[in-house]
């Protein structure tokens, strides 16, 4: 059975971020939503790669195992680093390879229910915009953009209200509060947002 445990704060790249828990997550932009998560595995060496380094070729097991995919508990596994890797293995009857323990650091993204997040606009549809919130985009559908009738502007590509005039469009950034959120191992999420309540909508006008 896999083990994870969460770890403190973390660096990756430019950007720092700290590692959450149900109970007390919150957001300020996107980059809280993002956990650092150790996790223990057992990887296979096969004897065509006797001689190499163990944690190369558990790194590629690993990334090859994680990457990509969505775990109920650990959200959305985007990269994996720091792998450390026990020298000494275990041979099975019958099977040339060793089997080892292997310990390894996972950057997940974890959307949050009710928790607010900031991101730009990547898509306008009739039926809403979609917008990117870290690895991938979440969705707010046109009724829960704002207090006005929104018509779609397809030659312009915008969303705009009737009586405000208030226009959504690729690159305005806005703010949202995440109101639905679908995991579906192994590969799929999907979160739905809306852009109605106090303090959200748009933040900032795009480059148009």
């Amino acid at each position: 059975m896999l083990k994870f445990s969460l770890g403190g704060e973390v660096g990756v790249g430019f950007l720092r971020v700290k590692n959450l828990n149900k109970s007390n997550a919150y957001v300020v932009g996107a980059a809280d939503l993002f956990r650092a998560v150790t996790v223990e595995d057992i990887v296979r060496i096969p004897p065509e790669r006797f001689g190499e380094e163990l944690e190369r070729i558990a790194y590629d097991q690993l990334r090859e195992k994680y990457l990509g995919r969505v775990d109920p508990e650990l959200g959305l596994v985007i990269a994996v680093w720091k792998v450390r890797v026990d020298p000494i293995g275990t041979i099975i009857p019958g099977d040339g390879a060793t089997y080892h323990k292997t310990v390894a650091d996972l950057l997940t993204y974890y959307p949050v229910m009710h928790e607010v997040v900031e991101g730009e606009i990547v898509d306008v549809k009739k039926i809403g915009i979609f917008v990117n919130v870290g690895p991938i985009d979440a969705f707010a559908h046109i009724s829960q953009i704002a207090d006005d009738r929104l018509v779609f502007d397809e030659l312009r590509g915008i969303l705009q209200g009737e009586e405000t005039k208030i226009t959504f469009g690729r690159g305005d950034v806005v703010r949202g509060r995440i109101v639905n959120v679908s995991l579906a191992p192994p590969t799929h999420i999907r979160i739905g947002m809306t852009l109605k309540q106090p303090a959200l909508g748009k933040i900032k006008e795009g480059k148009k």
